[in-house]
């Protein structure tokens, strides 16, 4: 009887409606109850970042659609001359295909880290940053063709000066995040080698002892890139 008394009282105590949502969503024993710092704070990361990213987008399309001189054609911009004929956007073709399949690698690697199979999470972990070292590469190749041909943040030879400007801006902020991805994901991948995540080896990025949540972690990053990418594929280069 007591018991059920003092259970009443406290459900009688706790806010009611909008303020007992917002009370419920406030504390991190609620909302991340079964959710690690590590991870929570890659989340919120990431949310931040998608601000960032939609904002640019949002600023190209903004330009594109307000300037009055004609804007340059993706499909001739992007095209490489191969065998004697233009093919437009295959290079930007293989770079999305390459940004995709290191999206299953690194799933694979955080399935076989769940199974704390260290050789495989490596392995595909490396192959990940090998793919993603590819891309930046290609994108490294595309920037210096284009430089060549005269595109400049303030101009470009073939119609709207913003054209530059966005394409810098958008394509060398998500180089930059795939570059950082790729030094980690090596971080992590020579941790799991070594077999720091099964000893609980202190150090830069080790979780407790037998769990994989850095691999996990690393995951979530690396799908987010490679979403942003199709993002910007759609609206800067199909557009």
């Amino acid at each position: 009887m007591a018991e059920t008394t003092l259970t009443h009282s406290s459900q009688l105590d706790r806010p009611q409606g909008w303020r007992g949502i917002a009370a419920d969503w406030a504390s991190d024993q609620r909302a991340f109850k079964n959710v690690s710092w590590g991870k929570a704070m890659m989340w919120i990361f990431l949310l931040s970042d998608t601000f960032i990213f939609g904002c640019f987008l949002l600023s190209y399309m903004t330009a594109r659609i307000s300037t009055r001189v004609p804007w340059p054609n993706p499909s001739e911009v992007f095209a490489l001359r191969i065998g004697g004929s233009e093919i437009p956007l295959i290079l930007i073709a293989i770079m999305t295909f390459v940004l995709i399949s290191s999206s299953g690698t690194m799933a694979m690697a955080v399935n076989f880290g769940y199974r704390r199979d260290r050789r495989k999470t490596a392995i595909l972990m490396l192959l990940t940053a090998a793919l993603g070292a590819t891309f930046v590469g290609m994108q490294a190749f595309e920037w210096t063709k284009l430089i060549t041909e005269g595109v400049r943040p303030w101009g470009n030879p073939w119609g709207a000066a913003q054209f530059g400007s966005c394409f810098f801006m958008i394509t060398g902020f998500h180089g930059t995040h795939v570059t950082i991805g790729v030094i980690f994901l090596i971080i992590v991948a020579r941790k799991v080698w070594r077999g720091d995540f099964d000893t609980g080896r202190p150090g830069f990025f080790t979780s407790r002892r037998g769990r994989y949540e850095n691999v996990e972690i690393m995951g979530l990053y690396w799908h987010f890139v490679d979403l942003v990418w199709v993002f910007i594929f759609a609206f800067f280069y199909l557009w």
